[in-house]
């Protein structure tokens, strides 16, 4: 047995693992290197809640480019802009993303990220109490086709990632126009039904399929954590390339 493997060993019994940083072996290194490939000059970040993603992007993943961050939101959306303060190229809007332009009333999620549009399902809440609805807040939504083109008009290459907690469906819907000049999608989806009517990765996969994009990358999101059970998953997906993987299915 090599001494490599004997530390990874020793650091399982702790409870920790120990693996090199790259996209062979780490998704959120494969992230990054996606970044590259895709030349990627444009984020945007739907359902930025205090803008963990987009501090990930720019501390541990060297993004540069620009970010755009939507929150609803107003607890989490004045946390969003004090985080973005002062951070050329992240810019911070209050309102959600969906498949209409409309005032809607959100459900307040008492750990604020779990927080929908939709009615969460019991089961949800026995897995993660703390994510059990606590209030409700009237918010704007607005379509992405109906911003994108004042917001997106000298972007080239555009990753858009989507976490609404079961709303992604309804974000692809108001975006018809705009996936057009979308290459690359990362979106959250379930592997069970946490929320009211939410589509499952199966159906979302499918979707993606025919709007033209293939899945190239998936990291875990959400897991029982009593069983270890995967729940929700982060899938990249990226249009299909000429002579590429999709156009030969």
């Amino acid at each position: 047995m090599s001494i490599k493997h004997k530390l990874r060993m020793f650091f399982w019994k702790l409870g920790y693992d120990v693996t090199k940083f790259s996209p062979e072996s780490n998704p959120i290194a494969l992230r990054k290197q996606l970044l590259v490939d895709y030349e990627i000059d444009t984020v945007l970040d739907v359902g930025a809640n205090s803008g963990q993603f987009a501090r990930t992007l720019r501390s541990n993943l060297g993004y540069k480019g620009r970010i755009l961050s939507f929150e609803p939101l107003s607890s989490a959306f004045s946390l969003l802009q004090k985080n973005a303060r002062n951070i050329a190229g992240w810019e911070t809007f209050n309102f959600a993303l969906g498949n209409e332009d409309a005032m809607r009333e959100i459900n307040i999620a008492g750990n604020s990220d779990s927080s929908s549009l939709l009615e969460m399902l019991s089961s949800h809440v026995q897995l993660a109490p703390e994510s059990a609805y606590v209030g409700r807040e009237n918010i704007e939504v607005r379509k992405l086709d109906s911003v994108y083109p004042t917001l997106c008009a000298a972007s080239r290459n555009v990753y858009l990632k989507i976490d609404t907690q079961g709303f992604e469906q309804q974000v692809l819907n108001g975006a018809e126009r705009s996936l057009a000049n979308i290459d690359t999608v990362q979106m959250e989806m379930s592997l069970v039904q946490l929320y009211q009517g939410e589509p499952l990765f199966y159906t979302m996969s499918e979707l993606m399929y025919t709007l033209g994009y293939e899945l190239v990358s998936m990291e875990p999101s959400f897991s029982d954590k009593k069983s270890g059970r995967l729940l929700q998953i982060d899938g990249v997906f990226h249009r299909f390339s000429p002579g590429g993987v999709g156009s030969l299915l």
